[in-house]
């Protein structure tokens, strides 16, 4: 037989869902794969079953439908503060997923570099060796996941012809600082680069801090490349409503990577969720509220089990420290914690070009019960990890 692709030898199926799999197979609570465990808004699933007999049941246009472009067109624009153009400005995608790989094949040739900060969804990777790119790493080092300035430079050095910019962070919950994001727009501009973001957790900030759109730094529009979607703000991960917003002449191409991909987004989907992108500022500032609660309730239980962990300042992330286990191999670790604790984590060797084995990541994207139930488990982790040798 032919011999296969090489690219897909350079990485591993996701190690997320590989987790969530074990998570079924032993019935674990899933604080692993990142998707929330409650109903969306009431007003959307009603939109929802109106369009189910009302349609439309066919294609859409295949950069998005004109309302729902023009709907989400609406908000990014007051959120963002940056005048957004449906007609030219916007490619809707099957989910954020989708967006990156887009934009990643929109302006990368094959050889070209890509500069990774190091932790990474695993996405990142994957997408830079299907479009033929070079992952560049630069670190951000725990607790305060901070990049040096001077390993950033010598990145930028380097030619890249983009970096990657997931802000809010998966998995460490950073929200970066303005002066930060200064300093990444300042080299980007210097050398030349693009910046792909991915803001999907936009929406999920937690007091001080402040989400700053890359894009809305000044002389930043024209080369970012904003990747974002609907998964996560209205909690459905599995409508796969996601969305590109750059300039013309990048949503021009942009527009035939995306057409060739996947054709459209689903069209039933999108005609619903313009309700959603009509959401006031009472719908936001709700979401923050819930989930800060969520995040105060996960944290104590946290701190009351006795675990060291990372305080995420947005998304629903926290990256716990294992070390005290004498955890070698936190691939097995987790496997363990999924069948003799009943709770699914990640691995966080999955997120780190560095050789970090003692860092895992749950998330609490889910009802009180659910978190409640989890913890009640992770309250036998010491006792059960006695003797333990992984």
């Amino acid at each position: 037989m032919p011999k296969l692709s090489d690219r897909t030898a350079f990485f591993t199926e996701s190690i997320i869902r590989r987790m969530t799999r074990i998570s079924n197979e032993y019935n674990a609570v899933n604080l692993s794969q990142g998707f929330p465990d409650f109903e969306p808004p009431k007003d959307l699933l009603n939109s929802l079953s109106k369009v189910v007999s009302k349609g439309p049941h066919q294609y859409a246009v295949t950069w998005g439908a004109q309302n729902f472009r023009e709907a989400l067109a609406k908000k990014q624009s007051r959120f963002m503060g940056i005048n957004i153009d449906p007609n030219n400005e916007i490619v809707v995608t099957c989910g954020s997923t989708e967006a990156m790989m887009v934009a990643m094949m929109s302006v990368c040739n094959p050889g070209d570099k890509v500069i990774v900060f190091s932790p990474f969804y695993e996405n990142y990777t994957a997408d830079a060796i299907l479009s033929g790119a070079e992952p560049i790493f630069v670190s951000l080092r725990p607790p305060s996941f901070k990049f040096n300035i001077l390993e950033l430079e010598a990145a930028f050095k380097q030619n890249p012809k983009a970096l990657i910019l997931c802000n809010p962070s998966n998995p460490t919950g950073k929200v970066f600082t303005y002066d930060e994001l200064k300093i990444i727009a300042d080299l980007a501009e210097k050398y030349d680069v693009f910046v792909i973001t991915d803001e999907v957790y936009e929406h999920i900030i937690y007091a001080p801090y402040r989400h700053t759109y890359f894009a809305s730094l000044p002389n930043m529009f024209e080369r970012t490349i904003s990747c974002s979607s609907l998964s996560k703000t209205y909690s459905i991960t599995g409508w796969r409503l996601g969305y590109i917003i750059a300039p013309k002449s990048i949503v021009d191409v942009a527009k035939k990577v995306h057409d060739f991909l996947t054709v459209g987004a689903a069209a039933p989907l999108q005609e619903a969720a313009v309700t959603a992108l009509n959401f006031d500022d009472v719908y936001y500032n709700g979401l923050q509220k819930v989930y800060t609660q969520k995040r105060n309730t996960f944290l104590k239980g946290i701190d009351d089990i006795g675990l060291t962990y990372t305080t995420p300042q947005g998304a629903y992330y926290i990256m716990v420290d294992v070390s005290e286990f004498g955890v070698k191999n936190d691939i097995k670790f987790c496997e363990w914690l999924a069948q003799a604790v009943g709770v699914a984590a990640v691995p966080g060797s999955s997120f780190f070009r560095e050789d970090v084995h003692h860092l895992i990541r749950l998330h609490f994207a889910k009802k009180k019960a659910t978190l409640d139930e989890a913890l009640n488990r992770l309250s036998s982790l010491k006792d059960k990890a006695k003797g333990m040798q992984l």
